[in-house]
């Protein structure tokens, strides 16, 4: 009997999985293995929402795999070394993963590799598992990456995508490989209320309401914040659980407007990928320097407070970071509003709030929270770097009743639409009776200051 190890990352999933396909070609039994790496505890990449996500994606992979005759092997420990002692344990002489994209996992593939390597043990890597195009693959002429999106966009259309590969019927695990018990997130601390429950299940079963109830209006939609019509399905992208190259066939086979927007939305995430990729520094430094002499967590401190915990006194603002501190998720709409106000109107180093979101976004990675942040706070790829989103402008706009303000700032429940995105505008009477802030700063400050910093008054 010959045995394959598939080592299984942000790829957590059997639908439209290439790893666990060739290795099904390749082997007589197959070991599918996910390994509790340290070195993300470590990085502190591990928050209490995606570890309890990622609990229910290996308790939904290892029931999938049940039904077919397998099991999920779960190990804790260094990746090089729980790889290597699994493909002994089974007479593995293929390991078969999904390329990495940032810094951190071309590392951990390189050390894999030498391990595997010294015992004669053969590495597959697949690319466009966890990208429906895989990064390098389009290049402009005379560099390795695009660095702006909508020539991007239009070379990723043209590009064929890889078959879709069905799940499998059966694997087959050999007896005798040790596992652990998987994780749960029940004994898991600081978890947000409102946190979905993860595994490819649940992603399928959403997306497959989406595309018959919101994929259509989506692009006319996508900005409402009180409507909440976006499709909510990046926190199953970033773990894997479905297949961006399988939702952007589904799609396109969908086809309308709204699809083609929905679409151009999972571009964008392959977009980010393909610069992580050729700038892996961009995950900490500026993409593209402004010189920026950013406020820290010493001199900005109470703003960086306020900020935090939705206290702004700029609803729409405050509305947002409360829904992420509830839901650990966000409206794309509102993270940019977020983003472009801590950054712009209260000039805070871009990188406080990405440690943030991190901490409490069920979907962070760093290869999308990075470099949005570095969008918004115009170090990155946006051809307008010194664009600034005016916070009640922007809530007028896309939350015109105020119903998403008064979702998550109830202390504005009664305040008239006219009143909501600036209720210091309120009748003093009325205004004194609000449990609400002031205003951190006013706008035409925040923006002179900004404009100041990088020479631009």
């Amino acid at each position: 009997m010959t045995c394959a190890v598939v080592l299984f990352t942000s790829d957590l999933r059997l639908h439209d999985h290439p790893p666990l396909r060739a290795a099904l070609a390749a082997a007589d039994e197959v070991v599918p293995l996910f390994v509790l790496d340290p070195g993300v505890h470590a990085a502190g990449f591990d928050a209490p929402n995606r570890n309890a996500f990622l609990a229910d994606c290996l308790a939904d992979l290892d029931a999938s795999l049940r039904r077919r005759g397998g099991r999920l092997v779960v190990r804790s420990g260094p990746v090089a070394r729980e790889v290597g002692a699994v493909a002994a344990e089974c007479g593995a002489k293929e390991v078969h993963m999904a390329a990495a994209v940032t810094g951190y996992g071309h590392r951990r593939e390189e050390r894999l590799r030498g391990r595997l390597d010294a015992r004669g043990v053969a590495l597959h890597v697949h690319d466009a598992v966890i990208t429906a195009v895989e990064p390098g693959r389009v290049t402009p002429s005379g560099s390795d990456h695009y660095a702006v999106f909508t020539p991007y966009f239009r070379r990723w259309s043209a590009e064929p995508l890889r078959e879709v590969c069905p799940p499998p019927r059966t694997v087959r695990v050999p007896d005798g490989v040790r596992g652990e018990p998987l994780p749960s997130r029940d004994a898991l601390p600081g978890l947000s209320p409102g946190l979905p429950a993860g595994g490819e299940k649940a992603g399928r079963e959403r997306f497959s309401r989406w595309v018959r109830s919101g994929m259509s209006a989506y692009e006319e939609r996508h900005d409402d914040l009180a409507g909440d019509a976006t499709s909510r399905l990046s926190p199953f992208l970033h773990f894997g659980a479905l297949s961006a190259s399988e939702l952007v066939r589904r799609a396109r086979a969908h086809g309308g407007l709204g699809a083609e927007a929905f679409v151009r939305q999972l571009c964008w995430r392959d977009f980010h990928h393909q610069v992580l990729a050729a700038r892996p520094e961009a995950s900490t430094r500026d993409y593209r320097t402004r010189h920026d002499r950013w406020r820290g967590e010493a001199e900005a401190a109470e703003d960086i407070a306020a900020w935090r915990e939705g206290r702004t006194g700029y609803p729409v603002v405050d509305a947002a970071m409360r829904q992420l501190r509830h839901e650990g998720w966000m409206h794309n709409r509102a993270r940019l509003l977020t983003a472009s106000f801590l950054t712009k109107t209260l000039y805070v180093d871009w990188r406080i709030g990405a440690r943030h979101f991190l901490g409490l976004l069920v979907d962070g990675d760093v290869v999308n929270n990075q470099l949005n942040w570095q969008w918004a706070a115009g170090t990155g790829t946006d051809t307008r770097p010194h664009r600034v989103l005016n916070p009640v402008v922007q809530g007028r706009r896309f939350d015109p009743r105020g119903a998403y303000v008064r979702r998550w700032v109830p202390e504005l429940h009664d305040v008239e639409d006219r009143f909501v995105h600036e209720p210091w505008r309120l009748p003093e009477d009325r205004r004194a009776r609000l449990d609400y802030p002031e205003p951190l700063i006013d706008l035409s400050d925040g923006l002179a200051r900004f404009r100041h910093a990088r020479g631009r008054d």
